[in-house]
């Protein structure tokens, strides 16, 4: 349970510390006639057919669920209940977008919603966006971390950095989709990934070095 498929993060860091990160998705969703009758039986209460597509679907929702809480056997929890929040909407599914960003949707807002409760609330600050440089100075050094070391680091990250950072950068989510989805500024979204980012550089670079 819970393993991702392939991933890695490429830094690319200079001597005033800037940097990008690009990572590649998750592999995209395959749809085919089969897929849609699963859906449909799925609406009719069909329980083989809701097995089906759990089973289909269950490891990258869990994957999704961890990002968010952090730890495994909460985001089981949360995944399980997604999953049954899901199958009593399904009826609401119309197909405007894929069934899987449907699905990942509810597990996102399903996460958020636990962390809610166990502390009452997300707190990201209200502070103003931060300006990354354009410039590309010389001696640049580029670094690839794999999936192990980098799912560590990210569950090791505060609270509102992980979340924002898996959004963005793992799920695929823009910075406005991801404010509407936490309820804050574009501008927060955006200072909270460029902080979360570098959190992370700082981590992954420590990890390097106690290793090295």
């Amino acid at each position: 349970m819970g393993k991702d498929y392939g991933f890695f993060i490429s830094f690319v860091q200079h001597s005033n510390k800037s940097f990008v990160i690009v990572a590649n998705k998750e592999r995209s969703e395959t749809f085919s006639p089969k897929h849609q009758q699963l859906i449909w039986a799925c609406k009719r209460g069909d329980q083989k057919a809701q097995f089906e597509i759990y089973r289909l679907y269950h490891v990258a929702m869990y994957n999704t669920t961890l990002r968010i809480v952090g730890d495994p056997d909460d985001a089981e929890d949360v995944m399980q209940e997604a999953f049954l929040k899901a199958f009593t909407k399904l009826k609401t599914y119309r197909g405007e977008v894929s069934f899987g960003a449907w699905l990942k949707r509810i597990m996102i807002n399903k996460a958020l919603d636990f962390l809610r409760l166990k502390r009452e609330r997300i707190s990201l600050d209200e502070v103003g966006e931060i300006e990354e440089s354009q410039d590309d100075p010389p001696e640049m050094m580029e670094t690839e971390y794999m999936a192990e070391t980098i799912k560590r680091a990210i569950y090791s990250l505060p609270e509102g950095y992980r979340i924002v950072l898996s959004l963005i950068l793992l799920e695929g989510y823009d910075h406005e989709e991801v404010s509407g989805i936490l309820n804050i500024s574009n501008a927060t979204s955006r200072t909270q990934y460029h902080r979360a980012k570098k959190k992370l550089l700082e981590l992954l670079t420590k990890t390097e070095e106690d290793n090295g």
